[in-house]
């Protein structure tokens, strides 16, 4: 499917006659701030970047249209991968520490104290910061994160409807004694969870707010009346639906993988597709009234937030259903951000990663960013429709597999038990990554390109397998 013109996506988010009613591309400016604006970052889970109605795709979500609208939507963010099958745990770790992927100690799972989170420099700014749901790091770090929270869940995943949950422990031991059971759906716990600290909290001092949900990862058990929007009958498959993957990528029997039986049955996808798209639509129902609250509090006007999902999901693609894999559906995520300076109705085409966001945000601060933040802020984006962060992207999954991408050709090298695979595809021509032109002489000078950039990208960052 094509992503939609710009003309297009701000018609469908409702707020073209707005935007062109004189406020162009070209007559916007970035500027960075003099002022502390709040920053909220909302932070899905395994929400891949082809499930945005606003970018013309088959899903309802009517509040991140409009967030994307009044503000910047990022089309080709990514995350760089992870050692491990819970990809969530690194992502979220270089989403808050600004570490690059072989920078992460235990993939995450540990930060050290030498690595200061975005809540730490935030506060030394001069903000309170509080954080609400998923925490997939080791808990006394949350409190290094974080001055205060709420509704804080330890852990990868939980019956939607049953999340354990802690209350904020001052002395950062959250002994299992003191969780308790959120009896809601998990992305209304955490919504409930953040609105009561926007309408508690005084308005004397800059706030940073982190809510981290755990949808629409499984299980997918979405609301009656969001379930009932997808019916199977109505679902496409994707045009790179396959019953199985090609060949044996390493992790056809990862858990994520057990989700669905061998051969992928097709009626079982479009069922699966449909769950995945309920629980992307309450979720989307929850953003909402966050964004309600944030204008009803007075502080709309005075607040950056920023959408993003953690990585994505293949749900019968490639015929595969996790996120285990380094094609698109699994490494580029949905980004966006709006609020105080930040152009409105935009769309960036550049690479960048959500390590990125980091740097970003200290930039508009005018705030010194640490030594650990290492991804490129991306102020020059915001600033020019033509800019770049990235040139490239550098993706790695465990020592299984590792990519590499220049905006049109993306490379995938496998070795998986001494057997070496190699896919190269033309995402200009071919987006859905359903031609392999590895072994075609036409395209063997972009394998042979692609291949030496691989080899320095690896060697750049630090690669453990070099």
């Amino acid at each position: 499917m094509e992503i939609l013109s710009r003309r297009d996506f701000l018609r469908l988010a409702g707020l073209a006659p707005f935007v062109f009613s004189g406020c162009s591309a070209a007559q916007q400016q970035f500027v960075l701030s003099n002022n502390r604006p709040n920053i909220v970052i909302l932070y899905a889970d395994d929400m891949r970047h082809s499930t945005l109605g606003c970018l013309g795709y088959p899903v309802r979500t009517p509040n991140l249209d409009k967030l994307a609208a009044r503000g910047t939507i990022f089309t080709r963010a990514h995350i760089m991968g992870g050692m491990q099958g819970a990809i969530c745990i690194p992502s979220r770790a270089m989403l808050l520490t600004g570490r690059t992927l072989f920078h992460l100690q235990k993939d995450g799972r540990q930060i050290p104290e030498s690595d200061r989170f975005l809540g730490q420099t935030l506060a030394d700014a001069g903000y309170d910061t509080y954080g609400v749901g998923k925490w997939h790091s080791e808990p006394a770090a949350f409190n290094r994160a974080f001055a205060g929270g709420t509704k804080i869940f330890f852990g990868g995943m939980s019956d939607q409807y049953k999340v354990p949950v802690q209350e904020y422990d001052p002395t950062g031991k959250y002994p299992k004694e003191r969780q308790t059971i959120g009896e809601k759906p998990s992305s209304e716990l955490f919504a409930d969870a953040a609105i009561g600290y926007l309408r508690g909290r005084p308005g004397d001092k800059p706030f940073f707010l982190y809510v981290a949900f755990t949808s629409p990862h499984d299980p997918r058990t979405a609301p009656p009346e969001y379930a009932k929007m997808y019916p199977p009958e109505s679902i496409e498959l994707p045009p790179n639906f396959l019953p199985q993957h090609p060949f044996d990528n390493g992790e056809m029997k990862v858990r994520d993988e057990l989700l669905a039986s061998f051969p992928r049955d097709p009626a079982d996808i479009r069922k699966q597709i449909g769950e995945y798209y309920a629980m992307i639509t309450h979720l989307d129902a929850q953003v909402g009234r966050i964004l309600r609250a944030l204008d009803e509090t007075g502080r709309t006007k005075d607040t950056i937030v920023i959408f993003a999902g953690d990585n994505g999901l293949a749900v019968g693609q490639h015929g595969l259903m996790g996120k285990q894999n380094l094609y698109e559906h699994s490494v580029r995520v949905p980004l966006m951000m709006a609020g105080p300076n930040i152009p409105v109705g935009q769309r960036r085409d550049g690479f960048c990663y959500l390590l990125d966001i980091y740097p970003t945000i200290c930039e508009i601060l005018r705030i010194s960013k640490p030594a650990n933040a290492e991804g490129i802020s991306m102020v020059p984006m915001l600033s020019d429709s033509n800019a770049g962060t990235r040139e490239t992207m550098f993706y790695a999954y465990r020592n299984l597999m590792r990519g590499f991408c220049d905006g049109r050709y993306k490379l995938i090298e496998y070795t998986v038990k001494d057997q070496r695979h190699t896919q190269l595809f033309d995402l200009q021509n071919d987006p859905w990554e359903m031609k392999n032109r590895a072994d075609d002489p036409e395209f063997m000078s972009h394998r042979d390109r692609l291949g030496k950039w691989l080899q320095s990208a690896r060697e750049k960052y630090n690669d453990p397998t070099l």
